[in-house]
């Protein structure tokens, strides 16, 4: 048995969970046909309607789904009952690294800055390119975070542990 709390905005909360190889979505027995039609593209036929799905964008570790369906996007959370237990017991905010600067790894120079002052960013988002040894390295966000400075710009020469970014 599987169960999930999928949120797809903060007002809109929906459980769905596996039993026996049923799905039930909101404790109600899902009765629909589903037919891939591309790559991560599907036809959905549900209460008698039709539905074009394609998955736009699948983040793992932020167990995060971005969804097209019939050309509007939705931006889903989902969470398994470990997910759900972390929250009840505050443990959740604890597994969530928050990020306070950017150094540089090693002496270089600034080829790309790809955020600005103000952008919230997640782990895994890319931040900066720095080349060092005729090697273009893309320096990422390590933890989430609000940008609160940008201290190097494109063309400046860095030395090793330099601050680059500064977070809130």
């Amino acid at each position: 048995m599987a169960r999930y709390t999928i949120a797809i905005s903060p007002s809109s909360s929906h459980s769905a969970e596996e039993k026996n190889g049923n799905w039930f979505l909101d404790n109600e027995a899902l009765t629909w046909d589903i037919q891939p039609s591309g790559v991560n593209q599907f036809h959905i036929l549900w209460n008698e309607k039709s539905f074009r799905a394609e998955i736009v964008h699948v983040d793992y570790e932020a167990k995060t789904l971005e969804l097209r369906i019939n050309n509007n996007s939705y931006k889903t959370e989902v969470k398994d009952q470990f997910d759900e237990l972390l929250q009840k017991l505050g443990m959740d905010k604890a597994v969530k690294q928050k990020i306070r600067s950017l150094n540089a790894p090693m002496p270089g120079l600034v080829l790309k800055v790809f955020v600005e002052p103000g952008a919230e960013i997640n782990p895994g988002d890319n931040l900066v390119i720095l080349e060092a040894m005729k090697m273009e390295n893309v320096l990422k966000a390590t933890g989430a975070g609000k940008v609160k400075a940008i201290l190097s710009k494109p063309g400046d020469k860095v030395e090793k542990g330099e601050k680059l970014i500064e977070f809130e």
